[in-house]
């Protein structure tokens, strides 16, 4: 049986997760869908040192709190490539998909909430509204 989504669970603090539940509120999408896009807008930013070192560097910082998602399995597909880049740039090496994608998704919240916001949209333009699409 091939499954269409991978689950995986992150470790993010607290005032992360607040901020992924506000942009997935603003966008009237699920925190998967906010973790996917997150993920697409960040990977091609990880093959420069500098961006490498600093997913290891938020690997490092305390993470208290556990979160669920569900990616796409293409998309989940790309966390293993990236954790080699990372260990052939770095020398380190990533144990798992999940820290991958938190470290990730961590780097990806660090930036001003207004710029995530606004990226989110332009990347969910010309996406019908969920009310379009339970309507249709």
């Amino acid at each position: 049986m091939e499954c269409d989504e991978v689950m995986l669970t992150v470790r993010i603090t607290a005032a992360e997760r607040m901020l992924l539940r506000r942009l997935a509120q603003g966008h009237r999408s699920d925190v998967s869908e906010v973790v996917s896009d997150a993920l697409l807008d960040i990977i091609p930013t990880l093959s420069a040192p500098g961006d490498a070192y600093r997913l290891l560097s938020a690997l490092a910082m305390p993470a208290p709190c556990a979160l669920t998602v569900w990616l796409p399995t293409p998309l989940a597909d790309l966390l293993v490539p990236g954790a080699a880049r990372i260990a052939q740039i770095t020398d380190v090496r990533i144990e798992s998909a999940s820290a991958a994608l938190g470290a990730a998704l961590r780097l990806w919240l660090a930036q001003d909430p207004v710029r995530l916001a606004t990226n989110l949209s332009v990347m969910h333009a010309g996406r019908r509204p969920v009310s379009a699409l339970v309507a249709a």
